[in-house]
C-alpha cells in the first residue's frame, strides 16, 4: 500500500536532541504502522511561537512562518505541512489565513521572503498531525494496528490550551473535546473524566511568573489523581515538559507528593501497536511511566 505523503516541519522542540524528541520517535512508528510519510522540510525555521507576539511586530511573525510555508510549497508541492506541535501549527495556519485575507500583508511578506529567494503562494494547507489521524486514517484503522491493549491504564486527557483555541479540531466541543478520550480508548485503556482537559498549563508563565503556573499545574495534576488516573496524557510539548518538570518543585513548595507521568498520546500509540519502550520514548520521561514499562517488556 502506498503511503499517505505530508509535508513535516517539526519545529523546535521536536528535532533531534530536542526536549521532545522522543515525542516523534514514537510518531514515526505510528506513522509506519499507518501508512504515512513524513518529508521533513529542508532548513526549516523557528515559527517564534509565543515570543514571536512580544515586541517583534506582526510582519517579522508571519514572516517566519510563511518561510516554512514557502519552503514546504518548493520542496513539497501539493502536500499539505504537518506539525506535531500545537505552538507551530497555530503559528502556521494563522499565517496561511492572514495572508489569503489580506493582499497587503501578503505583499509585505513575500517582499521579506524574497531576501531568501522564496515566495509565499498560498497553495498549502497547515495541518496538526492529530487531524491528519483523525480526518485521513480514521479511528477504524487506528484501532486495527493495536495488538497489545493497554488494558487496565487510566489516563487523564489533558488537551490544553493550543489544540483547542482558537482554531481547534473540526467538529470538537472547544469546552470538551473528545478526541483526546477517543485515542486512549483505541488504545485499550480507559479515559477518565477530567475537569481540568482544556486548562492552561501557564506556558511561559513559568519562567515570568512561576507562582501562577505552578498553580494551574497543580490543579491538572491534583484533578488527575482526584479522577482515578494512573497518568496524563497530552497532545503538546509545552503542557508536557510544564506539568512533568514542576511536580517536584511544586512539592518543594507545598509539601505535596506529586509523581504523575505525562505521556503523549503517540506514545500510548505506539506501545499498543506493539513498539518497544524505546521506539515510545519512554526513556525520555523525567516521571517515569513504570506501567508503560512494564507493558512494554511483556
Amino acid at each position: 500500500m502506498s503511503k499517505k505523503q505530508y509535508a513535516f516541519y517539526p519545529g523546535c522542540s521536536s528535532q533531534a536532541k530536542a526536549s521532545a524528541d522522543n515525542f516523534v520517535r514514537s510518531i514515526d512508528v505510528v506513522c509506519e504502522k499507518l501508512d504515512v510519510q513524513l518529508n521533513e522540510i529542508p532548513d526549516w525555521n523557528c515559527c517564534g511561537a509565543s515570543i514571536g507576539y512580544g515586541e517583534g511586530g506582526e510582519l517579522p511573525r508571519l514572516a517566519l512562518s510563511a518561510r516554512n510555508l514557502a519552503l514546504s510549497e518548493q520542496n513539497f508541492a501539493g502536500q499539505d505541512m504537518v506539525s506535531v506541535c500545537p505552538a507551530c501549527w497555530l503559528a502556521s495556519r494563522e499565517t496561511a489565513e492572514r495572508l489569503h485575507e489580506s493582499n497587503s500583508l501578503l505583499a509585505e511578506t513575500n517582499e521579506a521572503l524574497k531576501e531568501a529567494g522564496l515566495t509565499f503562494k498560498g497553495e498549502v494547507k497547515a495541518r496538526h498531525f492529530v487531524e491528519v489521524l483523525i480526518e485521513d486514517i480514521g479511528w477504524d484503522k487506528m484501532k486495527s494496528q493495536v495488538v497489545k491493549p493497554l488494558d487496565g491504564l487510566k489516563f487523564a486527557g489533558y488537551v490544553g490550551c493550543q489544540t483547542n483555541r482558537p482554531f481547534g479540531i473540526v467538529g470538537e466541543s472547544f469546552e470538551n473535546p473528545k478526541y483526546l478520550d477517543k485515542m486512549i480508548e483505541t488504545c485499550g485503556a480507559e479515559a477518565v473524566a477530567y475537569d481540568q482537559k482544556v486548562t492552561c498549563c501557564g506556558g511561559a508563565l513559568a519562567f515570568s511568573e512561576p507562582d501562577k503556573a505552578q498553580k494551574q499545574i497543580r490543579d491538572i495534576v491534583e484533578s488527575a489523581y482526584d479522577h482515578g488516573a494512573d497518568m496524563i496524557v497530552t497532545p503538546c510539548q509545552l503542557c508536557q515538559a510544564n506539568v512533568e518538570i514542576y511536580q517536584s518543585e511544586i512539592n518543594k513548595k507545598q509539601g505535596t507528593k506529586f509523581n504523575m507521568p505525562v505521556v503523549y498520546y503517540s506514545q500510548l500509540m505506539t506501545l499498543a501497536y506493539g513498539g518497544t519502550a524505546r521506539q515510545a520514548g519512554l526513556d525520555g520521561q523525567l516521571i517515569k511511566a513504570e506501567k508503560l514499562e512494564k507493558i512494554a517488556g511483556k
